[in-house]
C-alpha cells in the first residue's frame, strides 16, 4: 500500500469516526443538532487544551482538521500562538486570525447558496 493510499485511509476512518459519533448522538439522544455542533467545536479546544488533538491531526490530517473539532482546534492553536506572540490580546485575536479564512469561506458560500436557491420549509 502506497504512503498516500495510507493517508487516505487514516483520514477517513478519524473523520468517519467523528462523524459516526455525531449521528449517533443526534439519532440517540436528544440533543439537537446545534448542541452537537457547539459540542464538537468545545471537544476539539479541550482535547487540544490538554495535548490531544495534536496527536490525532499528525495522524489522520484532513480526517481531524476538516470537521468541526478541527475547527475548535484551530481556534486554539491561534489562541495559543497568540499569547506567544502579543501577549494576553493575543488570545482573542490569534483565534480568530488563524480561522479568518474558513468563516469568510463560509459567509461567501451560505451567501451565494441563498442567491441560487429557493429556501422552503421542511414538512
Amino acid at each position: 500500500m502506497t504512503a498516500t493510499v495510507w493517508l487516505l485511509c487514516k483520514a477517513f476512518l478519524v473523520g468517519g469516526t467523528l462523524c459516526a459519533v455525531g449521528e449517533v448522538l443526534l439519532l440517540r439522544t436528544k440533543l439537537t443538532s446545534a448542541r452537537i455542533l457547539v459540542l464538537y467545536v468545545v471537544s476539539g479546544v479541550f482535547l487540544t487544551a490538554v495535548g490531544l488533538y495534536k496527536p490525532l491531526v499528525d495522524f489522520a490530517g484532513a480526517g481531524a482538521t476538516v470537521p468541526l473539532t478541527g475547527f475548535g482546534y484551530s481556534l486554539a492553536m491561534g489562541a495559543i500562538q497568540g499569547v506567544h506572540r502579543m501577549g494576553l490580546l493575543g488570545a482573542l485575536v490569534g483565534g480568530l486570525q488563524n480561522t479568518s479564512a474558513g468563516i469568510a469561506a463560509a459567509v461567501l458560500f451560505g451567501l451565494i447558496n441563498a442567491l441560487l436557491f429557493k429556501p422552503r420549509a421542511k414538512k
